[in-house]
């Protein structure tokens, strides 16, 4: 994957640092990235439990197959509605589900020990960044 030309998804509550939770961040900040270069920043608006209100909490009655089943595939797919354009997701945390989703979707899943967008933006930009799958959930 060319990673001097791409958008990125990172999630994010503030615009700066990346959540720890994919499914709880309010936001995605999209980075567009040319030549090695960020030229474009913006924030997207990101379906999420804040989104579901009223339906199961995560963490609650979660069987074997929970993010697998067609209930939780379709809210994957309203997370993932606003970022098609992009190449890859950037999170702290995510569930299998979720992350089989963005696969599935052709959004490569990162989940990073970065806490800053900058900080990842960089090791993205170099070929650098570890992907943590042992924080799936």
């Amino acid at each position: 994957m060319d990673t001097k030309n791409l958008k990125v998804a990172f999630v994010t509550d503030d615009g700066n640092t990346i959540s720890q939770h994919f499914g709880r961040a309010q936001y995605y900040e999209v980075v567009t990235i040319e030549n090695g270069i960020i030229i474009h920043r913006e924030r997207r608006e990101k379906a999420g439990h804040h989104t579901f209100h009223g339906q199961e909490e995560h963490g609650e009655h979660h069987g074997p197959d929970h993010g697998f089943d067609e209930h939780s595939q379709g809210k994957h797919r309203m997370m993932t509605a606003t970022i098609v354009d992009c190449r890859i997701l950037v999170a702290r945390g995510m569930g299998n589900g979720a992350y089989q989703h963005m696969v599935n979707a052709n959004i490569k899943p990162i989940i990073t020990h970065n806490k800053t967008i900058d900080d990842a933006v960089q090791e993205i930009i170099k070929g650098t960044i570890v992907n943590h799958e042992e924080k799936l959930h």
